[in-house]
């Protein structure tokens, strides 16, 4: 059986083509996740519980080629749909030059989107929330 196209990352070059695209897993950038458990990035930048459509909605607004996949990190156990889900981000064009200047490595998209994702109107609407509840009580 003979594929035209290939479906595996290493069997392809071009750097455009989705199987290329890196890949941000919302454990990746949990404050509620270990190192051991999956987490990237230092717990001081991480976000509490990331979904993958704050991740999304982050990355096409700052302009980067985004989908979704619904695939799970090996390392979590929880199979709940709000931790389902994998993003894979478009860094370098199909010439190998990054799509944007700002970001260079997957680190550097990790720490952008766990830097913006708390100013996500859906996050500060549920902040305002919790503190009118504290206030009336």
């Amino acid at each position: 059986m003979r594929l035209d196209r290939p479906t595996m990352a290493h069997l392809t070059e071009n750097p455009a083509d989705k199987d290329r695209f890196i890949c941000v897993y919302p454990i990746y950038i949990n404050s509620k996740k270990t190192l051991a458990e999956g987490r990237r990035i230092p717990a001081e930048k991480a976000v509490e519980n990331p979904s993958c459509a704050e991740i999304r909605d982050v990355l096409m607004a700052a302009g980067l080629n985004v989908y979704v996949e619904n695939k799970m990190h090996p390392r979590e156990w929880n199979r709940d749909v709000q931790f389902r889900g994998r993003v894979r981000v478009q860094v370098k064009e199909e010439d190998g030059s990054f799509c944007m200047d700002k970001f260079t490595s997957r680190r550097e998209v990790m720490f952008y989107v766990a830097e913006m994702i708390p100013k996500l109107k859906t996050r500060t609407q549920k902040n305002q929330e919790t503190r009118k509840c504290n206030f009336i009580k």
